[in-house]
């Protein structure tokens, strides 16, 4: 996690962004979690700690991480992750749990496989896709066994 919060605090001061308390707590809440998690879930964090009681300031700090590159945000769950690769361009596909809920964040190029050939045939331009898999994770397929 220490390793984490100071690449994002490099990244930040390369930029010229501020990566305020409330930003750096919930980044670090996102990093403890190995799940998905929604606003409400993060400012109960924020909450208990004194960082503040309004969803604006959990939404305003995961919007700030979501835009930097810190952490994604899970359409199908309405929920927010960790990126395991921040400050880096890439495209992830995220393979959510059914069950406990975990996510797990797998490195794809989907504009460089069956969807990119389909786009360019198109005369289609790629800017962003959204991957994401629902089933379930090694422990929950071991519990299920």
């Amino acid at each position: 996690m220490s390793t984490m919060l100071a690449q994002a605090q490099d990244h930040c001061t390369a930029l010229g962004l501020r990566l305020t308390p409330v930003r750096r707590r919930t980044l670090e809440i996102l990093l403890a979690e190995h799940r998905a998690l929604g606003a409400y879930d993060v400012l109960k964090h924020l909450a208990a700690e004194g960082l503040g009681t309004q969803p604006p300031v959990a939404y305003r700090a995961l919007d700030f991480l979501v835009k930097a590159g810190f952490a994604h945000k899970i359409e199908a769950l309405n929920a927010y992750t960790a990126c395991v690769h921040p400050g880096q361009d890439h495209a992830p596909a995220f393979l959510i749990c059914r069950n406990c809920q975990s996510v797990a964040e797998a490195d794809t190029a989907p504009a460089k496989g069956r969807l990119g050939d389909a786009a360019r045939a198109a005369g289609f331009v790629i800017e962003r896709t959204v991957v994401e898999a629902t089933g379930l994770c090694p422990d929950c397929v071991g519990e299920a066994a």
